[in-house]
């Protein structure tokens, strides 16, 4: 079974500044339905949301609360794209798949921004554009063949020199970089809980504090069995990504939980303020341990970047990010550290989200691999789209088997090892 988190990823700033959540409801009775779906992070609630959309009325259990997981904890950025660049995504996948691949992960900030307006959610949109900032030259010719691949494509993305970068983000330390106009930011567990009331006003169910403890395939369907209730369902949908667990044999390894985690500044002067990101863009850099930092909607500066499995190692690595904040930024001075979290992340072996089918009639969503805000909204239409009877043909993206790792068990001394090497591939530049 996956981990939950430590005591130490508690001090969330999201959840300190999260509006307020509908009353709960804990699944207490037996249910009958056509769809369930397991997990209320982005990609359950999308799911939820574009099938009421359809007049359909699935129903969603949640472990915890709508976005407790790492809907609720991310920094926020909405980032067009998947990992790949697209021409190499169309030679994977070929023309016809590999572009309807590149075409929805690239619509996907506009979709997540779309749902935000047309059911009023107050999550502290941003779509001023995200900034990929080159760390050394090599860096910069691999933005400038990124870059020219999405123009072909028709997506506005402008390049940065070392002054422009330097101006828009409010540091020196980058040797450019491109602006994807796409791109943009949001509180994501506001996102989250704006889903989830989007999705009950619509009336769908969302029951809370209600963990799927066991699945099992019955003849008409699938039983899911709760601490004090249960659901029989026709077709069942997980959307658990990086907190997948026992539920069903072999899923939770075909991901590797990755710990991001974060640490914000109390609320900037507004002096200093005025020096970071003045034009209220997003930015991550283009290390293989990436550093991914924003301002929020009141001035605190964020920086994410990966964190450790003990306590030790999570406090060390807030340390460092703490110390690349400052390296950065030298004019925010001796400033005050008001919250320092983190959740869990999900990688996959291939660096691309997944689409499973288990068996018939059951279908999974996960492996986001840190840009769960618009691909776990993206991919939650596809598979509504999936549930409400399209064709696995006439998708937006490839459906698949479970294909599980090698060697899953070594996965804690494999991600450490490989965060070694990427760290040390970063410093020589190679």
């Amino acid at each position: 079974m996956i981990e939950r988190e430590r005591p130490l990823l508690a001090n969330s700033l999201w959840e300190a500044t999260a509006n307020q959540a509908l009353p709960r409801r804990h699944l207490e009775e037996s249910l009958t339905v056509d769809t369930a779906i397991v997990g209320a992070g982005f990609a359950g609630l999308s799911c939820a949301l574009h099938l009421a959309e359809r007049g359909l009325k699935p129903v969603v259990i949640e472990a915890r609360t709508p976005g407790w997981g790492a809907s609720g904890r991310n920094g926020g950025q909405v980032i067009p794209g998947l990992k790949e660049d697209p021409d190499t995504i169309e030679k994977l996948y070929g023309p016809e798949m590999g572009g309807r691949m590149v075409r929805i992960s690239g619509e996907g900030p506009s979709l997540v921004f779309d749902l935000i307006r047309r059911y009023g959610i107050e999550c502290d949109l941003q779509d001023n554009g995200w900034i990929q900032a080159a760390h050394d030259s090599s860096a910069l010719d691999l933005l400038a063949r990124r870059a020219e691949q999405w123009q072909r494509r028709g997506a506005k993305i402008e390049h940065l020199s070392k002054s422009e970068t330097a101006r828009l983000i409010g540091t020196g330390a980058y040797a450019g970089g491109t602006l994807d106009r796409r791109g943009g930011s949001v509180h994501p567990l506001n996102y989250a809980l704006g889903l989830a009331a989007a999705v009950r006003s619509l009336g769908v169910d969302i029951y809370s504090d209600s963990p799927a403890e066991s699945l099992e395939k019955t003849g008409q369907g699938f039983l899911i069995k709760t601490p004090h209730g249960e659901v029989r369902a026709k077709q069942v949908a997980l959307c658990t990504n990086g907190y997948t667990d026992h539920l069903w044999p072999g899923l939770a390894k075909t991901v590797v939980p990755f710990r991001s985690i974060q640490v914000a500044t109390k609320p900037l002067s507004e002096n200093v303020r005025r020096s970071i990101f003045p034009e209220g863009h997003v930015s991550s850099d283009t290390r293989r341990l990436l550093n991914y930092f924003r301002l929020d909607a009141t001035g605190r500066l964020l920086m994410g970047g990966r964190g450790g499995f003990t306590d030790a190692g999570l406090r060390a690595r807030f340390s460092v990010l703490k110390h690349v904040t400052h390296r950065l930024f030298p004019q925010i001075g001796e400033v005050e550290w008001e919250h320092a979290w983190g959740g869990l992340v999900a990688m996959t072996q291939d660096h691309f989200p997944h689409l499973n089918e288990p068996a018939p009639g059951l279908h999974a969503a996960l492996g986001f691999n840190g840009r769960g805000v618009a691909m776990a909204t993206a991919l939650g239409k596809v598979l509504a789209e999936r549930l409400a009877g399209k064709a696995v043909e006439d998708l937006d993206f490839p459906v698949t088997q479970p294909n599980r790792i090698p060697f899953y068990g070594l996965r804690k001394p494999a991600v450490t090892s490989l965060v070694v090497w990427y760290g040390l591939r970063d410093r020589l530049g190679f």
